[in-house]
Order: C-alpha cells, then sequence, then structure tokens
C-alpha cells in the first residue's frame, strides 16, 4: 500500500514536471518573440519592407496603374501599333548653353537615327550661341527651331532659370504647335530605337541609380524649408531623373510652370534644393502621378556596368 501510494505521488510530480517545462518553454518562447524583433535595427525593418514592396515593380506597372515602359514589351508594341496610323507631332527641347553645346551634334545625329523615327519632330534648341547649330540633314517632316537665350552658361544658374524658361516658350510659341513635348539634356546620345511607347499624357524617367532601390536611399530633400521637401510618408517608390521627362503640351507646361514657382520660393529664402531642378520635378510627381513612367532603357549611364534587368540600352547620359 505505501508503495502504491509512493509509485502514485512519483507518477503526478513527473507529470507536474513535464506541465511545468512545457509552460516554462511556452512562456520563453512569448516573451523573446519581441526581443528579437526589437533587437533588429530598424533600417533593417525598413529595407525589408522595401524588398517586398519591390514585387510589384516586376508587374511593369505602378500601385496607381501606370505602365513601366521597355521598349521590346508586348505593351510597347501594342502602343506602337496603335499609333502607326497617327500622325502625332511631337517636340524635342534641349539647352546647349555655354560649353554644352558641344554635345549638340551628336544629340541631333542619333536623335534622327533612333528618336521617333516615323514621326513628325521639332527639335526646340535653347541656346546663347545661334551660330554653334550644326548643320545637319534630316528626313522628312522633322525641323531644327532654335531660340536665343540671353542666359549665363554656369550650371547652377541654368538649373535655377531652365524651368521658367520652359514655361515661358511653351506658354507662348510651343502649345499649338506639337502634340507632344519631351525635355532633355543635350549630354545624351540615343543608341537603339525609341518609338512611340514613350508617348503618354505625363512621362517620367527611372533614375538608373535608383531604379529598385528601397526609398531610403533616395535622395529627396531634406529641408523643411525648401518647397522641394519630401517627407518620409510622401515618398512613391519611384525616384526620377530630370534627364527626360515630357507629356502633351499641357501638362509639361503645368510641370514646368509649378516647379520653376517652387524654385523662386525658394530662392526668395536664398535656397535652392540638393539637386536642383531634380528635386523640384520628384516633388511635383509625387502630387501629380506620371502616366507612363519610362525604365532605365531610357536613361542609361555610360559609366554604369552592364545590369542584368537592362538588357536593351536607348539612351546614354554622357557625363554624371
Amino acid at each position: 500500500m505505501g508503495r502504491l501510494s509512493y509509485s502514485k505521488r512519483l507518477t503526478v510530480s513527473r507529470r507536474q514536471f513535464i506541465l511545468v517545462m512545457v509552460l516554462v518553454i511556452a512562456g520563453l518562447i512569448y516573451f523573446l518573440k519581441p526581443i528579437q524583433l526589437s533587437a533588429i535595427p530598424e533600417g533593417s525593418l525598413v529595407k525589408h519592407s522595401m524588398k517586398e514592396k519591390k514585387k510589384d515593380f516586376s508587374l511593369n506597372k505602378t500601385s496607381w496603374g501606370a505602365p513601366v515602359v521597355w521598349g521590346d514589351s508586348p505593351e510597347s508594341q501594342n502602343v506602337r501599333q496603335k499609333f502607326i496610323n497617327r500622325s502625332p507631332t511631337v517636340g524635342l527641347a534641349v539647352f546647349a548653353i555655354g560649353t554644352y553645346s558641344q554635345y549638340l551634334q551628336q544629340f541631333l545625329a542619333s536623335a534622327e537615327e533612333y528618336f521617333l523615327a516615323e514621326h513628325l519632330v521639332t527639335y526646340y534648341i535653347l541656346t546663347d550661341n545661334l551660330r554653334g547649330i550644326p548643320s545637319i540633314t534630316l528626313g522628312g517632316g522633322r525641323e531644327i527651331k532654335p531660340f536665343y537665350i540671353a542666359e549665363r552658361p554656369d550650371f547652377v544658374h541654368l538649373s535655377k532659370m531652365r524651368m521658367s524658361l520652359l514655361s515661358s516658350i511653351i506658354k507662348e510659341l510651343l502649345k499649338d504647335e506639337v502634340d507632344y513635348l519631351f525635355c532633355m539634356d543635350v549630354d545624351q546620345v540615343f543608341i537603339n530605337p525609341v518609338g512611340s511607347e514613350i508617348l503618354g499624357n505625363l512621362v517620367a524617367t527611372l533614375h538608373p541609380e535608383y531604379y529598385n532601390k528601397p526609398i531610403d536611399l533616395y535622395p529627396y530633400e531634406l529641408n523643411m524649408d525648401s518647397k522641394a521637401y519630401v517627407s518620409i510618408s510622401e515618398g512613391d517608390y519611384y525616384y526620377y531623373t530630370s534627364e527626360l521627362y515630357g507629356g502633351i503640351c499641357p501638362e509639361v507646361y503645368q510641370l514646368t510652370l509649378v516647379c520653376s514657382q517652387y524654385i523662386l520660393q525658394d530662392m526668395e529664402i536664398n535656397y535652392h534644393a540638393i539637386l536642383f531642378e531634380e528635386s523640384y520635378l520628384n516633388k511635383y510627381l509625387i502630387q501629380r502621378k506620371p502616366t507612363r513612367i519610362l525604365s532605365p532603357e531610357y536613361n542609361w549611364l555610360k559609366a554604369n556596368k552592364n545590369s542584368k534587368e537592362i538588357q536593351v540600352k536607348r539612351i546614354l547620359s554622357l557625363q554624371r
């Protein structure tokens, strides 16, 4: 009888021991879980969330439904097909000020070969040296229209005035001449076909250095006093270059007008955004979403290494 009681007590104590150990382990799992999460640096959590967000990019469409344009994609082929029987007029505006006029010959020659080859194109050359515009043979339905710009040739000054000059010229001269207008930096060269797949109401181009990178790496303006300021909650997961943007004339006019107003307001407090007009452009495009976004095929850096994702380069930036 004594042995039986002892055996029962032993069995009960073992059960109690096992139950206690289960409760201890469960408690450890419960309390250690938040500790492990809190030990991860904040930046790591942000970057992880960005990686999850980047999955959307592979769909070739933004969260607001704008296509991301790849020249050889089925979507681009469909767009080109739609424009076969249309005759849109397209303007291409570039500044050739000071030493930048040295790039004009190469820019125009490459554009004649590759830029909207089957469409009507007018090259608007804004320059301080009309004699420096090269003589070049143009295709049918294509012409050069120069504008004399009496501006100081230094880059900083021009970056403050370029949006203002463009908005004035669009309003006074270009709005009734062309259906679409694209603005480019002259120190670029076309190396593969750029067709009607780029045409849209408001067109922006992904910056090749920040393409598919976490938003916390984007060089947004962080000075809260600047009109280009972008808060942490504002960013779009897409950072755009100022080397190529465009669209229908009314949209480009509105973009250049608002950006020029932002720049002038910052000049009143003796400030200019960290990346000049590109900062103001990105601020505007966060507020008014582009309807088409060109992939880095349309603005690749000549000095950049090859990318597995960017199989075809269509426009090369010679500087930067």
